[in-house]
């Protein structure tokens, strides 16, 4: 069997109903409650539910189904959304344009794809540079490889930050107070046998972090994958990124990943954080 035959799917996190923390803005005149709702139906589309209709969109936003129809009629107008014959919603290319306007004028993202293509051409691995937003990290640039894995990853994938490499970096590196407010928050979803399921063991698995300088996580968010990520700096000393290595378990021992793989991803990290200052 394949290493890639190994692997199981992770269930998907559960999802909070974001059209009810619309409400805290209430009385604010500058803010947008349309444009909010608006992102909040586009934010509710994923890879696991990429058509819905619009009582289905209503349940998983929050938000009630004659304000779902106002957003999803002028998403349609727009071109960025369609339905079927079956009245099930979907998004449509046109989105992508919104994505390509960040990474355009992302200094980050632009900077990063060439060094992580540089790093897979010579290493044959998938490399990944990611950012914090919320309560989970988002892919900004990504190189893959030809081997198969269970989990689509790509610019603009969104993974929980507690058990993952890429988000233990990123918050072990936050501000106390933004960091007790995480923790105070966070739900630890069992996501395999190997997930970290209680605070008190996050805390001292992000204490090695700032220790060590580097993240290393075995098979936390999903069974056979392994993947170590180091900090990128920012010219005021803040942590705003991190540069990523993951591979299959079975294929990449530890030792190898940080004795052979950790030097070349702070090389990396160092040439990012040159785009910064």
């Amino acid at each position: 069997m394949s290493p890639a035959a190994t692997l199981t799917a992770p269930s998907a996190p559960a999802k909070i109903l974001p059209g009810t923390a619309l409400d805290a803005y209430t009385g604010d005149p500058n803010f947008m409650a349309s444009l909010a709702r608006g992102l909040v139906v586009i934010e509710a589309f994923t890879p696991q539910t990429p058509q819905m209709t619009i009582s289905q969109l209503s349940l998983r936003t929050g938000l009630s189904r004659a304000a779902v129809r106002r957003c999803l009629y002028t998403l349609v107008k727009l071109g960025f959304a369609g339905t079927d014959e079956s009245q099930r919603y979907s998004l449509r290319p046109k989105m992508l344009t919104l994505a390509n306007t960040y990474t355009a004028s992302s200094t980050l993202a632009n900077a990063a794809q060439p060094i992580l293509e540089r790093m897979s051409a010579i290493y044959g691995e998938s490399f990944s540079v990611a950012t914090l937003d919320g309560d989970n990290i988002v892919y900004i640039a990504r190189t893959t490889v030809t081997r198969v894995m269970s989990v689509d990853l790509h610019i603009g994938s969104r993974l929980p930050a507690f058990c993952t490499s890429m988000g233990r970096v990123l918050l072990a590196y936050l501000p106390q107070d933004q960091l007790e407010a995480y923790l105070s928050r966070v739900i630890l979803t069992q996501y395999t046998a190997r997930t970290i399921n209680s605070v008190d063991k996050l805390r001292l698995a992000l204490r090695n972090v700032r220790r060590n300088g580097y993240a290393l996580c075995d098979q936390e968010y999903e069974v056979g994958l392994r993947s170590i990520a180091v900090p990128v700096y920012a010219g005021n000393g803040r942590v705003v990124a991190v540069v990523n290595l993951s591979g299959h378990a079975p294929r990449m021992p530890m030792l190898d990943m940080q004795t052979r793989f950790l030097p070349p991803l702070r090389t990396a990290a160092e040439e990012l954080s040159v785009f910064l200052r």
